[in-house]
């Protein structure tokens, strides 16, 4: 059984949860999957991906497990008692070879958006450790081994980099739960106080791990569908944020619609609501140096905030973030596929995505155009429009 528990996943699909209880209960939604990598043949694992999200599904939160979550500050009381009635449902998601027969396979996931929230990490790791199983039947742990530990070496290199900090954030792209386990229990005994946790309840909770996270891009794409106007979505969504936490769990996802768009939303109040922001798509060097600018031009000293790096990092590129930025503001850096999936072998870069919300279409058009992923052409037009965003080009749309 690959997923054992439903807390190994991303503590933000909770603090997305949370929200979705309290303020968009009645939410419907739709998740599409696909891999990225090409030439990667899916088909042959079906029946023992659906074998696997069929345990999945029998899953219930445990009382342990339930305290964990009940001791977090920001986590509220009535949402504990829904999880203790919560499971996932079988009937949300479907899981077929594609009908293009090229060897992909089609992952939908309907459903109430608070009933629905929790498949996307563990179905994720479910594609992945069931892939690797097959085609890498002895993996090369001692390899992984050397590679990590040439990691550890490297962020420990020089003293000047001593409060340089990386956190896990490996979950979905994982090789196996087991290689996830050893990586994060290795980087604890190596890096000590610059492993600043993992984003995995499951492992923080086993492992006395600060769980880190706040919110992902379904969040904000939903909001296009639920907001009282689509240019205000992106600010409905952190007003939304606010009201439920209270100035926790303050950093704020800036790449829905691109750096130029987020800038212009993220205007004082915001600046001086939230603790930072975080970086998931294109240019980090770029966006670091626009964010300490909006923020100095909006009066906020930017060494008060916090800049998280998140998007496809590996070490050298952190020690190049810390070089550049570190005095200037706070820095966090989340790791993830580089550190979970690095044994030598091509991770998959594989996705699930929310693509409709209450029957219309939502879509993220981010500074990475190869990330988006919605098949509706006219609104990706229209929302391209509404935000001032160059539209991205044809054979971009839907990838």
């Amino acid at each position: 059984m690959i997923i054992t528990s439903l807390l190994d996943t991303d503590l933000y699909k909770f603090t997305m949860m949370q929200v979705v209880l309290h303020l968009f209960p009645a939410a419907n939604v739709e998740y599409k999957f696909r891999c990225r990598t090409p030439n990667v043949d899916l088909v042959p694992y079906v029946d023992e991906i659906r074998r696997e999200v069929r345990k999945l599904c029998g899953l219930r939160f445990n009382e342990g497990e339930l305290d964990y979550l009940r001791q977090m500050r920001f986590i509220k009381s009535d949402f504990i008692d829904f999880l203790a009635l919560f499971h996932l449902n079988e009937k949300y998601i479907s899981i077929t070879p594609s009908p293009k027969g090229n060897g992909e396979i089609d992952i939908y996931i309907k459903g109430p958006w608070l009933h629905t929230i929790l498949f996307e990490i563990p179905v994720l790791a479910i594609v992945n450790e069931v892939y690797f199983r097959n085609t890498q039947q002895q993996p090369d742990y001692s390899e992984g081994r050397e590679r990590l530990r040439d990691k550890i070496q490297l962020l420990g290199a020089r003293p000047e980099f001593a409060d340089c900090k990386i956190a896990d954030y490996g979950t979905r792209r994982r090789f196996s739960g087991r290689w996830h386990e050893e990586v994060i229990l290795t980087l604890k005994d190596g890096l000590r106080e610059q492993f600043a946790g993992t984003s995995n309840v499951f492992y923080a909770m086993k492992h006395g791990l600060t769980p880190l996270g706040t919110m992902a891009h379904e969040y904000l794409q939903a909001c296009q569908a639920l907001g009282p106007r689509l240019r205000d979505s992106q600010i409905y969504g952190f007003e939304m944020w606010a009201k439920e936490y209270r100035g926790d769990l303050g950093i704020a996802l800036s790449d829905v619609y691109g750096m130029k768009a987020f800038l212009r939303d993220f205007d004082m109040y915001f600046c001086k609501l939230f603790d930072g922001a975080r970086h998931d798509s294109g240019d980090p060097f770029d966006w670091g140096e626009r964010l300490i600018a909006h923020y100095e031009a909006n009066r906020c000293d930017p060494r008060t905030k916090v800049l998280v790096f998140s998007d496809a990092l590996d070490i050298p590129k952190v020690l190049q973030l810390y070089e550049r930025f570190r005095g200037r503001c706070k820095l966090a850096f989340g790791v993830g596929t580089n550190l979970t999936n690095d044994l030598g072998y091509n991770p998959l870069q594989i996705v699930i995505k929310m693509v409709k919300c209450n029957g219309q279409p939502v879509a993220k058009l981010s500074d990475s155009p190869g990330k988006n992923m919605c098949e509706d052409k006219a609104y990706i037009a229209y929302l391209s429009q509404v935000f001032g965003i160059e539209q991205p080009a044809e054979e971009e749309v839907g990838k």
